[in-house]
């Protein structure tokens, strides 16, 4: 069995109960694995300021017999993801415009289908009832998924307070950002492959704070499942080099429809206390602006009443 598991996949499964040492590997294979697979067990131990034979030991905890062996894994891995482009180009290569917008867009709905067929509705209704009484909302989405978790971000704003979007280029930056998440906090972590290691440890840290964490991913092998109590799978296959994120979208879109559901009145208020503010400080200034007799009067109710 274990020889029939992808090598990221044997990472990812094992990595909650790796030690410290073990998990720098796993991250750093797992971010840089093109260049890992070039690297021996000396060059990498030496990248990660470890010892070569904590480095050899890894491999056989992971369920090789050897370094050589691993590394193999590696190969074939980088190997498949480039014969997968060679066969999308063999694919649509003589394909016309017309034509692969209809094959793109016909894979997009087959991945909507298969996530309506599969997403668990407990695990939906358990993530909603934890995004409504959380005291705060921590998301994280990295890379590609970075629009996902800014979509999220955007309109759970306008339904509640305590939305925390974590914008961050190193883990440091994102510790520093969530240190005070706590038991009564939420933290939404949102990976597809290849899988963020800085969202997978910020995932770890809210878990050890004992915050609720909703993992938005799109397999049950996923690791973003390690330290989620709810996961929301989602179909992401890669088209090209470019990975589908129609499904997840729209599993994010329902999220936030739920929720408006659940406080309709908080959302009208938020709305109308918005909308007012746009018209008080002309944010759509050209959408306010009503020309009459060649002059432009602007709603602008914070004006000063003349004396």
């Amino acid at each position: 069995m274990e020889e029939q598991r992808d090598v990221a996949d044997r990472i990812s499964g094992q990595y909650a109960g790796m030690s410290k040492n073990q998990k720098a590997i796993a991250e750093f294979i797992l971010e840089h694995m093109d260049q890992a697979v070039f690297m021996t067990a000396a060059k990498l131990g030496e990248a990660l300021g470890i010892s070569e034979s904590t480095v050899v030991r890894f491999a056989a905890r992971i369920g090789y017999a050897g370094y050589p062996e691993f590394q193999k894994a590696l190969e074939e891995r980088v190997r498949g993801r480039l014969n997968s482009i060679r066969e999308i180009d063999a694919k649509y290569g003589n394909s016309s415009q017309s034509e692969l917008l209809t094959s793109v867009m016909t894979a997009d709905m087959e991945k909507l289908h298969y996530t309506m067929e599969h997403l668990d509705a407990a695990a939906f209704e358990a993530a909603v009832e934890i995004l409504m009484k959380a005291d705060n909302v921590y998301i994280m989405g990295l890379r590609s998924n970075e629009p996902l978790a800014g979509f999220l971000h955007f309109y759970l704003n306008m339904i509640r307070g305590g939305v925390h979007l974590l914008k961050t280029t190193s883990i440091s930056e994102t510790f520093e950002q969530m240190i005070r998440i706590g038991c009564r906090d939420c933290f939404v972590g949102i990976s597809f492959p290849r899988y963020s290691m800085r969202t997978l440890k910020a995932m770890e840290f809210a878990s050890d704070r004992n915050a609720r964490v909703i993992a938005v991913t799109d397999s049950v092998n996923s690791p973003m499942n390690l330290y989620s109590s709810c996961h929301l799978l989602a179909r992401s296959d890669m088209v090209s080099i470019v990975d589908s994120l129609v499904a997840p979208l729209s599993v994010i879109n329902a999220l936030v429809v739920a929720l408006c559901l659940r406080c309709p009145r908080e959302v009208q208020k938020n709305l109308e206390m918005l909308e007012e503010t746009w018209n008080n400080y002309q944010v759509y200034l050209n959408d306010e602006i009503n020309f009459i007799d060649d002059e432009p009067i602007l709603n602008y109710s914070l004006r000063r009443e003349p004396e």
